[in-house]
């Protein structure tokens, strides 16, 4: 994937992520859907390997916190954690 190109993962359970794809390749989530809910990541705040997964632990713009793994070879994703937020949504959301 060329530097700068916007790119949508497969559906697992409803959820599908939206990322951008950095000049190393390598996916960071800007966005996501379940149901029809989007969330957009404002930060991802940590992130890291398995063998099989990337975890991406991002802020999203309701305030709350997520874990996002990426089934890197099923090219498939999924939610593992949800914490919500004390933020107001509409300070985010223009």
């Amino acid at each position: 994937m060329s530097a700068g190109k916007q790119s949508t993962s497969a559906q697992l359970t409803g959820v599908s992520v939206e990322c951008y794809a950095g000049y190393r390749g390598e996916e960071t989530p800007r966005r996501f859907h379940l149901g029809n809910k989007t969330e957009c990541v404002v930060e991802v705040l940590d992130r890291w390997l398995s063998p099989e997964h990337r975890y991406f632990k991002c802020l999203g713009a309701d305030g709350g916190t997520y874990i996002l793994r990426h089934d890197v070879q099923g090219d498939r994703w999924e939610i593992t954690f949800y914490q919500r937020g004390n933020l107001d949504p509409g300070i985010w959301r223009k």
